[in-house]
């Protein structure tokens, strides 16, 4: 279960401050797929990096699996990340001149794993990219790399699979493809929150958080 109660947030800008988000508070439970849905600039993405403990609210309470992390320090947050969480970008955030198994070996490499290369080769099949360990992204299509972003977030085994406009730069094939895979991790037990302003993709989620302006507006 992840719990976030009356959470605030705001940025400055130049001499005046902007609010992100405003006193907004949900819950989704463990192995539910939910979209956080709503335009550029409506506090989705803000939400997502609270959510994945790369930000703290200004104010209000944030709960995961029963624990308040709303306070903690950055040492404890980037333990939870590591642990509980996997991130899928919008730009895939591959490094070039590696390929597909050592861009989805990192993660265990920093956490000094010593079998990275079997789990990374593994989390690649995974997402059926096992024909392509060996291609660095320049050799991939973009649906493609976006699996590796995948293969990477999976490979640490998170309970949470966090993913920032994921299909946002690719085609409708490569977008049905992406759809299927965070279908199935669902399925296996996973938690998938998907920000989307795509109302396709969101209508493909068990539930849609509709937020605008820093809201929660409605939920269905």
């Amino acid at each position: 279960m992840l719990t976030v109660k009356n959470i605030s947030k705001r940025y400055k800008m130049g001499e005046e401050y902007v609010i992100a988000l405003n006193q907004v508070s949900l819950s989704i439970r463990k192995s539910e797929m939910v979209a956080i849905v709503g335009a550029s600039g409506s506090g989705k993405s803000t939400l997502m990096h609270i959510l994945g403990c790369l930000d703290h609210p200004d104010s209000g309470q944030y709960f995961l699996e029963g624990k308040e992390i709303s306070k903690m320090n950055k040492d404890a947050l980037a333990k939870i990340r590591n642990n509980k969480i996997g991130f899928v970008f919008q730009s895939f955030n591959l490094l070039p001149r590696m390929s597909a198994l050592e861009n989805v070996e990192l993660p265990l490499l920093y956490a000094g794993h010593p079998a990275a290369k079997g789990e990374a080769a593994a989390a690649l099949e995974k997402v059926n990219l096992g024909s392509r360990l060996y291609h660095e992204p320049s050799q991939l299509s973009g649906g493609q790399q976006q699996r590796v972003t995948i293969a990477r977030a999976l490979v640490t085994n998170p309970s949470i699979i966090l993913a920032d406009e994921p299909t946002g730069n690719l085609d409708t094939k490569s977008n049905e493809e992406i759809l299927k895979i965070f279908q199935k991790l669902n399925q296996d037990g996973r938690t998938v929150i998907i920000v989307t302003h795509d109302a396709e993709i969101a209508g493909k989620c068990q539930r849609q958080i509709k937020i605008r302006d820093g809201r929660i507006i409605e939920e269905i």
